[in-house]
């Protein structure tokens, strides 16, 4: 009951924000989830014995998401990453700490950056690559539920079946489909499919690296800020891996 009441709450405000917010809220909102993010992703780095990125980490990621050249500042921000990691007291874990401050930067600032790009590209291409995640999910619960038998994940995921997931791909093209029939009528049917199938897949992909992520520091969730939900992290890990997809595919398929 929790869950579907966060939801109800926060799909509205994420649908007016998407479509409708001037752009200077939309991206203080973007910001302000990212930072919430990658301060529960620095709590399951230091869970996971690595040394946290910290407040550092956050303003390369702000750089990142925000900043012109966004490639050279990913870039700077791998110096700096790199830089950083020589404080940590046992220097057999520099590497470690490193290469957690470079990926989550890039994994949830850059994934916002992009979402920020889809948005000027056109805003109802960002709300589909967010409605591949919110129907898939949907769509692999109640037919995991009904049908599954075949464990797609059982180290990193137990709940989740094969059955799951193919009801998720099917769910998104339907609900992508039908989204970019009424409101991105220039899309042709087979780029939609394909987008909507392949950003599915690679939602469902940024879900279990979560997943994996998390049971390897020993927690449940990445926070306990969305009843329901977990934190925000574990409400956006599909999110971070479909966004990106979708915009580079338009890109290229453009």
């Amino acid at each position: 009951m929790k869950r579907i009441a966060t939801a109800l709450v926060l799909i509205p405000v994420v649908v007016w924000l998407v479509l409708a917010a001037p752009e200077w809220a939309f991206k203080a909102v973007v910001a302000a989830v990212a930072l919430i993010a990658f301060h529960e992703f620095d709590q399951i780095a230091g869970a996971n014995g690595i040394a946290r990125p910290g407040y550092f980490g956050m303003i390369a990621g702000l750089a990142v998401m925000l900043a012109p050249m966004p490639y050279v500042v990913i870039v700077m921000g791998a110096i700096a990453g790199m830089l950083l990691a020589l404080r940590v007291p046992d220097l057999a874990g520099a590497m470690a700490a490193a290469a957690v401050f470079v990926l989550g930067v890039v994994y949830i600032f850059g994934a916002w950056r992009t979402a920020i790009e889809l948005r000027d590209v056109n805003p109802h291409w960002l709300m589909f690559a967010l409605l591949l995640s919110w129907v898939g999910d949907t769509a692999a619960l109640y037919v995991g539920k009904s049908i599954g038998r075949h464990r797609m994940a059982p180290r990193i995921s137990p709940g989740k079946t094969w059955e799951g997931a193919a009801g998720s791909i099917a769910g998104a093209v339907l609900g992508g489909v039908a989204y970019a029939h009424y409101l991105i009528p220039s899309a042709s049917l087979p780029m939609v499919i394909a987008l909507a199938a392949i950003g599915n897949v690679a939602g469902q992909g940024g879900d279990l690296c979560e997943s994996a992520m998390k049971r390897g520091a020993g927690v449940k969730d990445s926070g306990t800020s969305l009843p329901g939900h977990g934190g925000w992290l574990d409400r956006i890990d599909s999110s971070l891996f479909s966004i990106p997809v979708v915009y580079g595919l338009l890109k290229l398929l453009s």
